[in-house]
């Protein structure tokens, strides 16, 4: 793995899309409500979440953008240098990794195929981002 051909101003571009996108996805006019519902917490206060959970959201979304943005280098012969090339890996990325782990987490979970496409929506979204953003800005 060759870390000096990251872009990191990128990926730290990329850590504040997520975190934007993030906040428009689960804000109460959007998604927050049936999924704190399909999630089994309707009824319960919100409140103001534990600080750490931000903590760990902006380290994962580094790790993902570090990741999305080592697929492209690798896959760099294959024409990912252009907006579609960093939304096909965005994507396939999603597609084979994302979206089945987390479809069998919900399940299993009892949380059903809404609460997964809420989810993974947001995660489909980051990562298009992420590979778009990380593709033309190197």
């Amino acid at each position: 793995m060759d870390f000096s051909n990251i872009n990191w101003l990128a990926v730290i571009a990329c850590v504040v899309v997520a975190m934007i996108s993030g906040f428009i996805w689960y804000h109460p006019s959007v998604f927050f409500k049936p999924w704190w519902r399909g999630i089994g917490k309707e009824g319960t206060e919100t409140g103001n979440p534990n600080p750490m959970i931000y903590v760990f959201t902006i380290i994962a979304a580094f790790v993902q953008a570090v990741a999305v943005a080592l697929m492209l280098n690798v896959m760099d012969v294959m024409g990912s240098n252009t907006i579609a090339g960093g939304l096909g890996v965005g994507f396939m990325l999603w597609l084979g990794f994302v979206a089945p782990t987390n479809l069998v987490n919900k399940l299993f979970a009892g949380q059903g195929f809404a609460v997964w496409a809420i989810e993974a929506g947001n995660h489909l979204v980051n990562l298009l981002l992420f590979g778009a953003i990380l593709a033309v800005w190197r």
